[in-house]
């Protein structure tokens, strides 16, 4: 499975931006999706995931109510709409997927995903 996420870009505090992760490859194996982020000096962190059989979404505490995800089976694509913007979501943003239909509590968890994009910077600052 092969993972390209795009939409990244600069944003003032408050906007919005949404992100794509396509998928392309062995998709039908594809079972979780996710997007990790990993701000300047700090350590990859999980910021949402959705199943693909139910849509069973998960979040980070950090963007619950701001961000959502949602998935597009005809096109295999994952979107993250992110609303509500703030400086410290300033991070490159990185698509991961899993062949493991996971449930929510392992949504978070990086080891348990098998594929991971090339990631795209958003940036937040006035």
């Amino acid at each position: 499975v092969q993972l390209q996420a795009s939409g990244g870009g600069l944003v003032l505090p408050g906007g919005s931006l949404r992100l794509s992760c396509a998928a392309a490859g062995r998709t039908s194996s594809t079972y979780t999706m996710g997007l990790f982020r990993r701000a300047p000096g700090k350590e990859r962190e999980f910021v949402a995931a959705i199943r693909w059989a139910d849509s069973g979404t998960t979040y980070a505490d950090s963007v619950k109510g701001r961000f959502t995800i949602s998935r597009d089976r005809a096109k295999n694509t994952v979107y993250l709409q992110m609303n509500s913007l703030k400086p410290e979501d300033t991070a490159v943003y990185y698509c991961a997927a899993t062949t493991k239909g996971l449930i929510s509590s392992s949504r978070s968890n990086s080891e348990y995903y098998d594929y991971w994009g090339q990631g795209t910077l958003v940036t937040v600052s006035s």
